[in-house]
C-alpha cells in the first residue's frame, strides 16, 4: 500500500492513462484497475468493487460529454443495454456482499469469455478483402438485453459496469465503435450508479469494507474524468481497425488476468 497522499496521486495518473487508452472502444477502464487497486492502492475486499463503480460513475461523465457534443447519444443501443445491465448489476451487488466476498469463482468463467474473444478481435479485420466493410450482424433485442442481464450481474460482483464485456461482443458482430462507445459507457454509467447506491445501502446492515473507498474512488474517478474525455475527442480521428486491435489487446490483457487470478 501506498503512504498518504501518494495513493491519490497514482490513483488519479493511472486512471487517466487507461481512460486514454480504453474509451474510444466503449470501455471505462475500470476492469483494468480492479487488479491496480488491489494490488498497488490496497483497497479492501470488497470495498474495491464499488470502489471501481465509483470511478466508473465520475470518469464516464468526461466521454458522454464530449460524445454528446459530438452527436454520439448512443440512441436506442442505449436504452436496450441499460434495460438489461440495470437489474443485473442491483443483482451483482447483493450476490457480491452475500454469498461471495471473495467473487473467485467467476474468474475462470469471465477468462473463458474474454481471452478468445480478445485474440478475435485483435486478428480480424471489419473489412474485407476487396476493402468492402463488413456487414454488421443483427442481434435481437430480446438476446441484447438477456446478455446485458447476465454481463450487468457480473459487473456487479467485479464492480466493471459491464462495457467491457457488451463493448467488445457489439464491436465483434460488426458494429462500428462510435455507434457502440457511447451506448456501453451510458449504459457503464447508469449501472455503476445503481451499483453504488446498492453497495451503501448494504454498507448500512454489514460491517466491514463494504462502502466505496471514498478519497482512493474519487481521485479515480477524476484522472479518468480527464482520460475519458481526451478518449472521446481523438476517436473520430482513429480508424476502426486500430480501435478494434487496441480493444483485442486490452481485453487479452483483462482476461490474462482473470485467468491468473482463478489460478491463483
Amino acid at each position: 500500500m501506498l503512504g498518504a497522499g501518494w495513493t491519490e496521486a497514482v490513483a488519479l495518473a493511472a486512471a487517466f492513462v487507461i481512460a486514454v487508452l480504453a474509451t474510444p472502444a466503449g470501455i471505462s477502464g475500470a476492469v483494468l484497475l480492479l487488479p491496480f487497486q488491489v494490488s498497488v492502492l490496497g483497497t479492501p475486499s470488497p470495498a474495491v468493487t464499488p470502489t471501481n463503480l465509483l470511478y466508473n460513475v465520475v470518469a464516464t461523465l468526461g466521454a458522454l460529454y464530449r460524445y454528446w457534443r459530438q452527436g454520439q447519444t448512443g440512441g436506442r443501443l442505449a436504452l436496450v443495454l441499460i434495460a438489461g445491465t440495470l437489474p443485473g448489476v442491483i443483482a451483482g451487488s447483493v450476490i457480491r456482499v452475500e454469498l461471495l466476498p471473495s467473487a473467485g469463482v467467476f474468474d475462470f468463467v469471465v477468462a473463458g469469455v474474454l481471452l478468445p474473444l480478445g485474440i478475435w478481435l485483435a486478428l480480424t479485420s471489419p473489412t474485407r478483402a476487396d476493402g468492402e466493410v463488413r456487414p454488421a450482424r443483427a442481434v435481437l433485442p430480446p438476446v441484447l438485453i438477456l446478455l446485458a442481464v447476465v454481463v450487468g450481474c457480473v459487473g456487479g460482483i467485479y464492480g466493471i459496469g459491464g462495457g467491457s464485456i457488451l463493448a467488445p461482443i457489439l464491436i465483434g458482430t460488426g458494429r462500428p465503435p462510435r455507434e457502440v462507445a457511447p451506448a456501453a459507457l451510458a449504459s457503464t454509467f447508469v449501472t455503476s450508479v445503481a451499483g453504488v447506491i446498492t453497495f451503501l445501502i448494504l454498507s448500512v446492515h454489514h460491517h466491514g469494507s463494504v462502502a466505496p473507498d471514498w478519497p482512493t474512488g474519487i481521485a479515480l474517478g477524476v484522472g479518468g474524468l480527464a482520460g475519458a474525455y481526451t478518449g472521446a475527442r481523438i476517436q473520430r480521428k482513429l480508424p476502426d481497425t486500430l480501435i478494434r486491435r487496441v480493444m483485442g489487446v486490452l481485453v487479452v490483457a483483462i482476461g490474462a488476468r482473470y485467468l491468473w487470478s482463478g489460478l491463483g
